[in-house]
């Protein structure tokens, strides 16, 4: 967002939609099930949203459609949650590569980036056989990679960043449900930070 602006909160008790990005591992799902339980919102994770949409799960899209199809059944499920009113929302790591996906995120609801180090991010999935893009011969790398070249991309779009840490899911909850309601009162949009 660019300084100066802000969004406006739905009535209710914080913003009206709250989207979760970050990579892999970061702990959008489980935060965002806490989160919504929280502020009374209904909560969705766009990845087993699409699972239930296709009867497949992600890595069988993945094999048969290739990433650009999984990306195109991706951006058309952000397009109607988005469009609901007062959820949370987990979005899959990649959401962010597209710019419509940016964009629609954006101009919906608020957006929280889960930041994790690639070491934590590595401990969480690396036993995971659900991640397509991690069965590569150096899973570890390729996470990096990932991190490097979507960090910015999930940067560019947030309204409040915070690092993931050690901290317990409850602390961790706690802390972005008292950053959403500061938000909802807040005159700038320059991003909070959440350590």
């Amino acid at each position: 967002m660019e300084s100066g602006e802000h969004k406006p909160a739905a009535a209710g008790r914080g913003p009206g939609n709250i989207f979760l990005v970050g990579l892999m591992g970061a702990g959008k799902t489980s935060v965002g099930k806490l989160l919504a339980r929280r502020l009374g919102k209904s909560f969705y994770d766009s990845d087993q949203e699409i699972e239930r949409a296709t009867g497949v799960r992600i890595p069988l899209i993945f094999e048969i459609e290739g990433e650009a199809g999984f990306r195109a059944r991706e951006a058309k499920m952000l397009a109607e949650l988005a469009a609901r009113r007062d959820v949370v929302l987990a979005t899959g790591g990649g959401a962010v590569l597209a710019e419509a996906n940016r964009r629609l995120l954006s101009e919906n609801g608020v957006v929280i980036y889960l930041r994790a180090t690639v070491a934590d991010l590595w401990s969480r999935t690396r036993h995971d056989k659900g991640r397509p893009l991690l069965k590569s011969a150096d899973p570890r790398a390729t996470l990096e990679q990932l991190f490097a070249e979507r960090d910015p991309l999930y940067r560019e779009i947030a309204d409040v960043v915070v690092d993931t840490g050690s901290q317990s899911l409850g602390s961790l909850a706690h802390k972005l449900e008292q950053r959403l309601l500061q938000l909802t009162g807040e005159r700038e949009g320059a991003p909070l930070r959440a350590g």
